[in-house]
């Protein structure tokens, strides 16, 4: 227990104690105060019970909240992307900045370093060969959302994404037009290819362009390339299966939420490999790839796009915890939803409360890599995830069935 923060003023008149409680909060006193009357305690005992009255009350209420700040700034972001990290607890506790700020300079550190390749330039080539990226960021005191799904020869989308926030009244721009407005921000036309996304493709190419996207079409997409037409003898409905693994969605989403409480969420991909071109997958989705609402908290999602936008992960996480949940119950609540539809899809989410709580749950992995960063821990730290198939669940815990339909 820390008093160094507070100041109690005790005071007596008219038969009354008047306890005032102050706290440093940015250099600026707030102060509580309480009346408790006396009148009646005459004797010794009665005394020191409202002395230890004083102290727990101090300890459980007061201190517990003093304690409570120490908790943000905060950022979540997920996998094990420690430089993405880094950034933004430095944009968040040295440059003393917004939570966009944070999510915008974290997403944007990523894609310049092709985190994992599956971030930013030069991965993830769709049929074509053609790298193609997704971003979002969302303001969570506004609810704005600024968005940019399929965009070509930008590198960084977020930077843009954080355009279409500031500058527009829109909320998703896409493809080929979405590169126009970014040029029109002063955002200049690269090449995404790379000679790494390249020789993956030509692999994929010469592997009879394995594992793809297409069903019910000829020839077998399962054994050929294409180009593909829709084959009117074959409807198969397949059972539901997620195609992706870790290494495919590795997605970089983050939470964040400032010094003044106010929160943000973010995302960045280049997407599903060898796609269909046109494919936008969940990331640049508001609910699905991310959610923000400074009333509650924020979520962040990532793996199989084509089946968690389905369900809107993120934005159920914040849901959860608007009705009580902690971040790593919502978190749960969010992957089994999807779980229980596609039990081998592979995916996460992350979660963070506006008291700077935070969690997360996955599937389909052994376990999920995350960091955080907080005044408590003051750099990057990982984290791991339970994932849901190596958790037993208890009514007595949490009600998983009671949940917020979307």
């Amino acid at each position: 227990m820390n008093f160094h923060d507070v100041v109690v003023v005790l005071t007596t008149a008219d038969h009354c104690f008047y306890l005032t409680f102050y706290k440093h909060n940015n250099k600026a006193k707030q102060g509580k105060e309480y009346k408790i009357y006396t009148s009646k305690l005459d004797t010794m005992m009665s005394k020191l019970w409202l002395i230890f009255y004083f102290y727990f009350y101090i300890n459980s209420v007061f201190i517990d909240e003093v304690e409570g700040t120490k908790k943000i700034p905060v950022v979540v972001i997920t996998w094990d992307y420690y430089n993405a990290t880094e950034i933004a607890w430095k944009v968040l506790n040295e440059d003393k900045k917004s939570s966009i700020d944070a999510v915008e300079a974290s997403c944007r550190l990523c894609e310049d370093q092709q985190c994992r390749t599956t971030v930013g330039f030069g991965g993830s080539p769709d049929e074509t060969g053609e790298t193609t990226l997704d971003a979002m960021i969302m303001n969570g005191t506004s609810m704005d959302v600024g968005a940019v799904g399929g965009i070509r020869q930008i590198k960084n989308a977020i930077s843009v994404a954080r355009k279409v926030l500031d500058n527009t009244k829109h909320t998703l721009l896409g493809g080929s037009l979405a590169t126009d407005f970014a040029i029109k921000m002063g955002f200049k036309i690269e090449s995404l290819s790379t000679n790494f996304s390249q020789t993956m493709w030509n692999n994929w190419k010469n592997n009879n362009c394995q594992p793809n996207f297409w069903k019910n079409v000829s020839p077998d997409p399962s054994k050929k390339c294409g180009p593909y037409k829709k084959n009117i003898l074959t409807d198969t409905n397949d059972e539901n299966y997620s195609h992706s693994t870790s290494e495919n969605h590795d997605t970089i989403g983050v939470v964040a939420v400032d010094v003044n409480g106010k929160i943000a969420a973010g995302t960045s991909t280049n997407g599903a490999k060898y796609k269909i071109p046109g494919r936008i997958g969940d990331s640049p989705i508001p609910g699905a790839g991310a959610y923000a609402d400074d009333d509650v908290g924020a979520a962040a999602g990532t793996g199989d796009g084509d089946i968690m936008m389905r369900f809107l992960p993120s934005f159920l996480a914040v849901e959860e915890m608007r009705r009580g949940a902690t971040p790593e119950e919502a978190a749960i609540v969010a992957i089994k939803r999807i779980a229980d539809k596609y039990p081998d899809f592979v995916g996460g989410v992350i979660a963070v409360n506006k008291f700077g709580d935070y969690g997360a749950s996955c599937n389909g992995m052994e376990t999920f890599d995350y960091f955080i960063s907080n005044p408590i821990l003051n750099k990057p730290t990982p984290q791991k995830a339970k994932c849901i198939g190596k958790l037993k669940y208890q009514d007595d815990d949490y009600e998983m069935n009671q949940v917020v339909m979307v």
